[in-house]
């Protein structure tokens, strides 16, 4: 398992096309890499959850492009693709007293990594719960 904390940014947008192209060719264009990416639409407008790495100057380049984000910490998971992982993180979350507020993920066809993008209430103390869980599996340690 291998758990940093990385950057999300929620951005809010119209329901239209060509609306999300606009928005990654941002990110594209100043080589700036989308670690996950989830979106949300009701009727006319949208909410794009976009994670990155946390070296990008992402912030400046939304708002100098005209979109409105909120920036939040979120915690990217690495851990093994097989059943059982997700639950192993969000039990050790819930016995730490951590509330989940938004998890999405994936998984690569082929490898046997799986990532899972988790915002939190308290970012701080979910890692320092997630580096112990790590630590105490040393066939999950990074």
């Amino acid at each position: 398992m291998r758990v940093e904390k990385i950057k999300q940014f929620s951005v809010f947008m119209p329901n239209k096309p060509g609306a999300l192209s606009r928005l990654v060719a941002l990110f594209a264009d100043h080589g700036i890499n989308i670690l996950g990416i989830a979106s949300e639409v009701r009727d006319d407008s949208g909410l794009v959850r976009i994670a990155l790495d946390n070296d990008s100057d992402a912030s400046s380049i939304l708002s100098k492009a005209g979109f409105s984000s909120v920036e939040t910490g979120i915690l990217s998971v690495e851990v093994d693709d097989k059943p059982g992982q997700l639950k192993r993180v969000a039990d050790a979350l819930a016995e730490g007293k951590i509330n989940i507020t938004t998890v999405y993920g994936t998984s690569v066809v082929g490898t046997r990594t799986s990532r899972i993008l988790i915002a939190v209430q308290n970012a701080d103390k979910a890692l320092a719960i997630l580096e112990t869980l790590a630590a105490a599996d040393p066939r999950t340690a990074a």
